[in-house]
């Protein structure tokens, strides 16, 4: 049975209903910060024996009907002669290639302001974003989940990254784990993945079953699912609410998806991830306002920060950050409205957060970009 569309598994996604979903609630779940950008459970690669039996059962299989070869699987004419190249030749025809990714990223562009839209209202709810992905695809989702705590002081376990094969497979290439749809719908399971979540579905081939098998079972415990492919027409797509598919062409290296679709999804989770937070209102300006000051470098970014968004100087950016207990949003606030550290608490705190709303100004209308009100 079909699952029901997304708009009535999801009620905060009908039309309006985004508008008036409240912003704050946003859950923290009882993990640890390693555990949550890499998996909440252990998991076991299949034993050697099933694997044998697996394979047994494919050579005495009838044929499948041949299905056509993902883009990623094609071979690219310009590489043809590419162990006849020099090192500079390898590395021009690479560089070449790598043009075309960030015009392939633009053409779905809709797709990724729609998945980003379909994420914050989850998470205005309480809801949380999911990675899924197996070998590259899995680390590159495991990569934006490890970087979200730091660069937006996120709490562990609001962004999720699962890689088929578990924590070892972050390190060591555990390609067979991704054959198992069934593994993919447990790891699923295994975080209790709800209404309010979404699960973002990684996959360069459009076809990993791992990945399919995780968003099947999203999608049936009532969670939105968003898939990122690198080919026309993916199959993981059907069982997304948001597909996007951006469209590398053949690898330099044949059937080598770290390269051209690997940068593609980087930058689609780039966007995700940013986009995501800063309609959160953990970004004031162009500022990481949230940052959380773990080393010396964030803390003299943090006072930086401080100082670009109040024109204040150095000593006084610093006086407040220590007041503000490292937190350069409250310092920020503190020093624009010259309140101490509770009041400008109290102030984001009835911005939800928004800094721009916390001081009382107007939202900026000089970019060229569309800027939606943070109720939006």
């Amino acid at each position: 049975r079909r699952p029901s569309p997304l708009s009535a598994r999801r009620p905060d996604l009908r039309r309006g209903a985004a508008r008036v979903a409240g912003r704050g609630g946003v859950k923290s779940y009882s993990v640890s910060a390693v555990d949550h950008v890499v998996l909440l459970h252990p998991f076991t690669l299949p034993s050697p024996e099933r694997h044998r039996s697996q394979q047994e059962v494919m050579m005495q299989s009838p044929p499948s009907p041949p299905c056509p070869l993902a883009t990623t699987e094609q071979r690219n004419p310009a590489s043809a002669a590419l162990d006849t190249m020099s090192s500079l030749g390898v590395v021009s025809v690479m560089n070449a290639e790598d043009h075309g990714v960030a015009d392939a990223v633009r053409a779905v562009l809709p797709q990724v302001a729609r998945a980003v839209d379909v994420i914050v209202a989850g998470m205005r709810a309480g809801g949380r974003l999911i990675y899924i992905g197996a070998g590259t695809s899995g680390r590159l989702g495991v990569l934006d989940a490890a970087e979200c705590p730091p660069t937006f002081r996120t709490p562990p376990g609001l962004v999720v990254g699962l890689i088929a094969g578990g924590r070892s497979a972050m390190f060591t290439a555990a390609e067979g784990a991704e054959d198992d749809a069934g593994l993919g719908a447990t790891d699923v399971d295994g975080l209790e993945v709800g209404q309010h979540d979404t699960v973002v579905g990684l996959a360069a081939s459009g076809r990993t079953p791992y990945v399919m098998g995780g968003l099947g079972r999203a999608r049936e415990r009532g969670a939105a699912t968003v898939a990122l492919a690198c080919t026309a027409r993916a199959p993981v797509s059907e069982r997304a609410d948001v597909a996007i598919e951006v469209v590398t062409g053949p690898e330099v290296l044949t059937g080598s998806s770290r390269l051209k679709a690997g940068t593609a999804q980087k930058l689609v989770l780039n966007m995700i991830s940013t986009a995501t937070m800063v309609r959160l209102g953990k970004v004031y300006g162009n500022l990481m306002v949230d940052v959380a000051p773990t080393n010396a470098k964030l803390v003299a970014r943090a006072r930086r920060i401080v100082t670009a968004a109040t024109g204040c100087d150095d000593g006084r950016a610093a006086a407040a950050l220590a007041a503000a207990d490292g937190h350069a949003k409250t310092a920020i606030v503190m020093v624009a409205c010259d309140v101490d550290a509770d009041e400008a608490r109290r102030r984001l705190a009835a911005s939800d957060g928004f800094v721009r709303a916390a001081v009382g100004e107007a939202p900026c209308s000089h970019s060229r970009f569309p800027s939606p009100s943070p109720k939006e």
